[in-house]
């Protein structure tokens, strides 16, 4: 069958091509939608990071798309290839006289993506023509484009669906995309229900049969989706498609998020460079934060629990050697070891997280007394700080006294009523000084906490620009007694975002106002520490 240049060009018989659908097929996820400006963003971060291919979505029928195209003609990509997505042309006419065709010209990028129906089952009953007219659909479009001097990725839909229900069309289909020039076979498990074993045996047939690099295409509906794309890199697959974080229709796409380190760190495959990769767990939250979705914390390597430690002996086992409780440092993909903060952690665990701010404190110290005897004050009350370490490392600073004051809540007041307005239920006056100059701002908010939390940052960001970088991105509300109804105690826990970093902070009363604001300023007061203040570098940035 027809070779490939691409195969005697490889410098690196290791290297893996990282096909990114985020823009494309991650659009298509539930509760998703990117702007263009969004979608610009995210494909420079892509770039940045070293993702060779970047589907940035359909022309055809989404002009949402072709204003991206026009508008990324701008500034061109430095390293992806930036690829447009389309179908092969309909059944009954020339490949230069259907639209969709068109459009993916007209959208000029260096490579073009084209799925077809590799299934017998869909050219009948989906897409109502003939197996013949099918492969014709193929070769016409592919064998145009490559006229066109497109680089020409052909996704073969439900592959292994197809390959399975009748071997022989699901090959023919690959064979017609070859014999038209096309330089990637894509091995697609649309409905994302193959198991790896499938997946496994299927690619290990077409890598022997075809003499063109093969790449694979999986989707997460039996979960098991990135297992698939692996399987199939271990079977001689080079490209692998997916999304970060795994958006996706449905229940997602495979996740280049989990796939790139663990084919990098694990397979000794090259995917990206070094560095690149340790700008990854920033790169997958900078994605989160612009698809307005919360990030996975728990996502495997760029989660925040990732790294995270709770029990006594984990901890003790990582703090001596990091190996016995975690599979690779977390430094080599931008995340970093977090010790949480419990009653299971321990007196060594707590003197180590003293000392990430006062680094001069032993066990025997007055200091740690100190604070220890505060703690214990606090979580008798009701306070906890696993998830809100913030909140623990400012309150080590109040008790040594080394907090720095960055501004002073002269007064604030709340007024709620029933939705007097259309959009919001409820008004906040804050007055704040800082060295000396003070400010009296009034906002109007979704709720009491939502109109404190807009007035004292429109107060505070006079004095402090840089929070407007920073934003909330949950709030969790406990009652602690419940035998007390309505005059129980609540804990609130509030995690915060500047698009990098994440912290989380706790505040504690019987009144669930109060409990918020103490929260919300010392999330505040958390993130000018790591923002302007000089003795910032004991703050714990990663938390």
């Amino acid at each position: 069958m027809k070779g490939c240049d691409l195969i005697g060009n490889l410098k690196n018989d290791n290297k893996i091509f990282i096909f990114d659908t985020t823009l494309r097929d991650g659009s298509q996820a539930e509760g998703i939608s990117f702007t263009v400006n969004d979608k610009l963003r995210i494909a420079r971060r892509l770039d940045e990071l070293g993702i060779d291919f970047i589907e940035a979505g359909n022309p055809g029928s989404n002009p949402k798309d072709l204003e991206f195209f026009d508008r990324i003609k701008k500034k061109p990509l430095k390293h992806a290839k930036l690829t447009a997505f389309g179908s092969t042309r309909r059944p009954g006419i020339k490949a230069e006289d259907d639209t969709n065709v068109k459009a993916l010209l007209m959208a000029d990028t260096p490579a073009v993506a084209i799925f077809g129906k590799s299934w017998d089952f869909h050219v009948t009953e989906i897409i109502r023509t003939s197996l013949e007219e099918n492969l014709n659909m193929i070769y016409d479009t592919l064998s145009f484009l490559r006229g066109q001097n497109k680089e020409v990725v052909f996704d073969a839909e439900h592959f292994y669906d197809g390959y399975k229900a009748n071997k022989e069309y699901a090959m023919a289909a690959l064979k017609a995309a070859a014999d038209a020039g096309a330089q990637w076979l894509v091995l697609c498990d649309t409905n994302g229900g193959c198991f790896p074993t499938e997946i496994a045996e299927i690619t290990q047939d077409v890598v022997k049969e075809f003499n063109i690099p093969i790449g694979v295409h999986c989707h997460n509906d039996g979960g098991m989706a990135d297992a698939n794309s692996i399987m199939a890199v271990e079977e001689g697959a080079i490209q692998v498609q997916g999304t970060f974080n795994g958006y996706g229709e449905r229940c997602g796409n495979a996740n280049l998020s989990v796939i790139i380190p663990n084919l990098q760190l694990k397979r000794n495959k090259f995917c990206i460079g070094e560095s690149e990769l340790r700008e990854l767990s920033s790169a997958c939250r900078y994605i989160s934060e612009l698809a307005n979705l919360p990030h996975d914390e728990r996502q495997p390597y760029v989660g925040n629990s990732a790294f995270a430690h709770k029990g006594g002996m984990h901890i003790d086992g990582v703090q001596k050697n990091q190996h016995s409780f975690e599979h690779i440092s977390p430094e080599l993909v931008g995340n970093e070891r977090r010790i949480l903060m419990s009653e299971v952690s321990g007196r060594s665990t707590i003197l180590k997280r003293i000392q990430k701010t006062a680094p001069w404190v032993t066990k025997d110290s007055e200091e740690t007394i100190l604070i220890m005897d505060k703690l214990k004050e606090l979580e008798y009350h009701g306070y906890q700080f696993e998830g809100a370490e913030s909140s623990f490392e400012l309150m080590v600073k109040r008790v040594l006294g080394k907090a720095k004051t960055f501004f002073d809540v002269k007064d604030f007041r709340v007024l709620c009523e029933e939705h007097w307005q259309n959009d919001y239920s409820a008004s906040a006056i804050v007055k704040v000084g800082v060295e000396g100059n003070e400010e009296v701002i009034a906002a109007e908010g979704d709720g009491p906490v939502n109109a404190l939390d807009k007035a004292l940052r429109k107060a505070l960001e006079i004095f402090y620009p840089q929070l407007k970088k920073m934003r909330l991105t949950d709030y969790k509300v406990r009652v602690l007694d419940t035998t007390k109804a309505t005059a129980a105690k609540v804990r609130v826990h509030i995690e915060s975002t500047d698009g990098r970093r994440v912290w989380g902070t706790v505040g504690l009363s019987s009144n669930i106002i109060e409990a918020s604001w103490d929260a919300l300023v010392d999330s505040i007061e958390y993130f000018l520490y790591l923002n302007g203040n000089s003795d910032n570098t004991n703050m714990d940035e990663g938390e």
